[in-house]
């Protein structure tokens, strides 16, 4: 076992066991994966619940999930039993909390984000994750997230909706995410969450058909870790110098992934589709962090975080 006092982490005020969160959507509503023998509460420092919407919500059609080369397109929809439930419901069977609880708050206007957030609000999650990379009824279906002005209205409209951290989930499917994370910090993102899948498909030559119900997907898994770090180094340029904390993920499945987003300028590191190949990866990428961090001379995380150098 990892070196707890090395490996522990501060992000958003809260003291996390190690710097690792698990994303959202690949642990369910958290209870699925923590019961899961030989897993550790002490391997991670947080947990991002599922996506959850203000009515409840079916999903796509099928097929909503592809093996990819080197990685994963999902098109799951946003199935959830709405925030009422999950509030009223799943959340009270968390209770004690095992580790730190983030909500993951969706929605197709900018009522919706505000409602599930004071929903929210009134639960004992400890932050609030916003996923704009959904798309605006009210804009033709435009994602939210693609739009650093609508990305930046949805952060303040949620702001005062909530006395919870906002973190803004970054999509990479935009022209300047630095433009996006500016614009995000100046209407009060307490963090930011680098990156979202990519937007991709895949087709069935057979029947000359998309393979997912919903004809595209996100791409999650090593096969879009090179974009998912250079996003997380560009971001880090904005938001560091403002003390704005990113949770960097895309593609990380071992020990050299993770201290590669870490010295890209990440102070937490989300592990997700890796969690299908190797349930019990985390503390293996908690051990391998110390080893280097004892190595390196270094006293803890904080001390390697954007230590990237650039000639």
């Amino acid at each position: 076992m990892a070196n707890k006092n090395t490996i522990t982490t501060e992000f958003l005020g809260l003291n996390l066991a190690s710097p690792i969160v698990l994303l959202s959507g690949c642990v369910g509503f958290g209870d699925e994966y923590t019961r899961l023998e030989g897993f550790s509460n002490t391997d991670i420092g947080g947990a991002v619940l599922k996506g959850t919407t203000l009515e409840p919500r079916l999903g796509n059609a099928p097929h909503r999930v592809y093996e990819t080369p080197s990685g994963m397109l999902n098109s799951i929809g946003l199935q959830n039993p709405g925030a009422h439930e999950v509030v009223d419901n799943i959340l009270p069977s968390l209770e004690p909390f095992e580790t730190h609880f983030i909500a993951n708050v969706s929605g197709s206007t900018i009522d919706e984000y505000i409602e599930v957030c004071r929903i929210f609000d009134q639960s004992n999650i400890h932050a609030i994750e916003l996923n704009i990379s959904c798309p605006n009824v009210k804009k033709g279906g435009m994602e939210f997230g693609n739009d650093p002005e609508m990305s930046a209205q949805v952060v303040e409209a949620c702001k005062g909706a909530t006395s919870k951290p906002i973190i803004t989930k970054l999509s990479p499917n935009q022209a300047d995410i630095k433009e996006s994370a500016r614009k995000c910090i100046d209407a009060g993102s307490d963090a930011l969450s680098v990156i979202n899948t990519i937007t991709g498909m895949a087709i069935d030559i057979n029947s000359k058909r998309p393979v997912l119900g919903n004809t595209s997907g996100g791409l999650s898994g090593p096969a879009i870790k090179p974009i998912a770090l250079q996003k997380v180094m560009q971001v880090y340029e904005v938001a560091g110098p403002q003390n704005i904390p990113i949770m960097g993920q895309g593609g990380i499945s071992s020990v050299k992934d993770a201290l590669e987003f870490i010295i890209a300028g990440a102070s937490t590191i989300g592990i997700g589709t890796a969690l299908f190949i190797d349930p019990l990866v985390c503390n293996k990428i908690n051990e391998g962090i110390e080893k280097y961090l004892s190595a390196q001379g270094l006293d803890g995380v904080e001390s390697l975080v954007g230590s990237l150098i650039r000639d």
